[in-house]
């Protein structure tokens, strides 16, 4: 009996073109997980501020990462489901699905269905948990197989920030990077959370309030975005051997004027040169494909602002994409857990 593969990705807008990405907004930004307020005030901001206005602006940024097969995030995504494809074999269907536009999650689904797997394996791409990405994933999943007649055994693992498949290839690439070049800090990047996402999440009302909560990873937030996202580079720092206080945690791509979880990276890098810090490896563990948060904001936006501070280095390790080890890890670790 064969075993269903469903890998999960955020999604991308179908072409640069200004009516895609638009429609991209809209669909991504009225999900109730990602834009977490009442629905006709979602309704008004997404459709009569957000996508109007921010629509062109994200055209042309898009157009700047834009590969000749198309998004960075869909080709690295359908190149390894390809691959992971050929690693596991005939007894597995492996499918890319996106929460958002295409390939769709249900297409995707369907598509497995048709192969009658005995069970399905759904795979959140997103390394830590936040309820805007893994939460929205097994919402849509759900939504789909309920209207199902046949219903097979279905499985969505967990957030995989801790696990060593995921650990080891970044860390080989810090290695190498370090080993080619000396740096006066490492940047660990992630996506940015409004901070009201995360109390939402908090059963003992501590988060947030606590600065030093978030130092340790304990059964009380194992599940917390801000927290998962310290324990990674943590556990990054030690595998690649990254000496104590070389190692810095920030937060990307806010929006609006609520407050998100701090410290803010465009603030921190500002500050840098100043303190004597003027050469620096970016990464963000929180993708494992480029996409336009790695490539344009990290590699170019946060190069900007850390030159004209007085910064004169500014390195980006890439995402783990579609690499060997990535692709070799992975592959086993879904074997391993669908035996």
């Amino acid at each position: 009996m064969k075993t269903g593969i469903l890998l999960v990705n955020l999604g991308t807008p179908d072409s640069p073109s200004v009516p895609d990405v638009r429609k991209y907004l809209r669909q991504f930004l009225m999900d109730g997980r990602v834009i977490d307020v009442p629905y006709l005030l979602r309704f008004a901001l997404v459709n009569g501020i957000i996508a109007p206005f921010r629509a062109p602006k994200s055209s042309k940024v898009y157009k700047t990462v834009w590969m000749k097969e198309g998004s960075p995030l869909k080709v690295y995504g359908m190149s390894l489901s390809k691959k992971v494809q050929a690693l596991l074999g005939s007894e597995f269907v492996v499918r890319l699905g996106m929460r958002y536009q295409s390939p769709s999650i249900e297409e995707s689904l369907q598509a497995i269905k048709e192969a009658e797997p005995a069970r399905i394996v759904v795979v959140p791409l997103f390394p830590q948990y936040a309820s805007a990405t893994n939460g929205s994933v097994v919402e849509e999943v759900n939504r789909i197989v309920s209207a199902w007649q046949t219903i097979p055994a279905i499985a969505v693992t967990g957030p995989f920030f801790d696990q060593d498949f995921f650990l080891q290839p970044i860390a080989n690439q810090l290695k190498a990077a370090m080993a080619d070049k000396s740096y006066d800090q490492v940047l660990f990047t992630y996506h940015g959370l409004p901070e009201r996402q995360i109390r939402k999440g908090d059963h003992t009302g501590k988060c947030i309030k606590n600065p030093d909560c978030c130092k340790v990873l304990g059964s009380h937030n194992y599940l917390c975005y801000r927290a998962q996202c310290f324990a990674t580079t943590r556990l990054l720092a030690e595998k690649a051997g990254i000496p104590e206080g070389m190692a810095t945690t920030s937060f990307q791509s806010r929006l609006g004027r609520d407050p998100w979880i701090k410290p803010y990276t465009d603030e921190v890098i500002s500050a840098w040169p100043s303190k004597g810090i003027k050469k620096v490896l970016a990464l963000s563990p929180s993708f494992v494909s480029d996409c336009l948060e790695t490539t344009e904001e990290i590699g170019e936006e946060y190069h900007e602002v850390f030159m004209k501070a007085g910064g004169e280095q500014w390195d980006l390790l890439p995402c783990l994409n579609d690499s060997e080890e990535w692709v070799n890890n992975l592959s086993a670790w879904l074997k391993s857990r669908s035996i």
